[in-house]
């Protein structure tokens, strides 16, 4: 399978940097537009991955995907992430328990800016939690002067972050962190969707 890298600088699109909570329409439709435009040049079919668990949140992506007909084939196929993993490992795929990943954005609150700095302080931050053994788990910016780091993890895990407290927090702190909080609900996709009403 011929492979291309399509360059894409989501730092020119200032919806990206300003962070408003359509962001992800207007980063996905400018992503999608490229590749379209590649595809084309190949005589190529554009699909993308998301599946029908993806509709269960607030995804503004999939609106820019809707506005562009770009082809989703297990979400067509009406897949759920479970049912993926099933048949991935059914295919001997090395990738069938991969965690899952959302873009880094994701971690911070509708409304802040974005800056490559803080979106390196988040990925570092959880690389911190990879290297104990933790995967499972997002790292939740809130505040842009004295940010504070919202760690969710899924139940065990929260257990293991409470043994290495002293060392994590020295280390959070050491990234840029003011505070370093636990969250008690611990891992939940979407979480930073809860407090929508009145931003959109």
């Amino acid at each position: 399978i011929k492979q291309l890298f399509y360059n894409f600088n989501m730092w020119e699109i200032p919806q990206f940097v300003q962070n408003p909570c359509d962001r992800c329409y207007h980063c996905k439709k400018q992503l999608f537009q490229g590749l379209s435009l590649l595809a084309e040049k190949y005589d190529a079919l554009l699909a993308e991955g998301s599946n029908i668990d993806d509709e269960s949140d607030y995804r503004p992506g999939l609106r820019a995907l809707a506005d562009l007909k770009i082809y989703s084939p297990l979400r067509t196929a009406g897949l759920t992430k479970k049912e993926i993993r099933f048949l991935s490992r059914k295919l001997h795929l090395p990738t069938w328990d991969k965690p899952s990943s959302a873009c880094l954005a994701s971690r911070f609150v509708y409304g802040e800016l974005l800056t490559k700095e803080r979106l390196h302080m988040a990925e570092q931050a959880e690389r911190l939690l990879h290297e104990q053994g933790i995967f499972l788990c997002r790292v939740r910016v809130h505040g842009e002067k004295n940010p504070l780091a919202r760690i969710e993890a899924e139940g065990g895990h929260r257990e293991k972050i409470m043994q290495l407290k002293e060392q994590l927090t020295e280390k959070f702190l050491d990234l840029g962190f003011a505070y370093v909080t636990l969250d008690l609900q611990g891992f939940r996709s979407g979480s930073m969707n809860k407090n929508l009403e009145g931003l959109e």
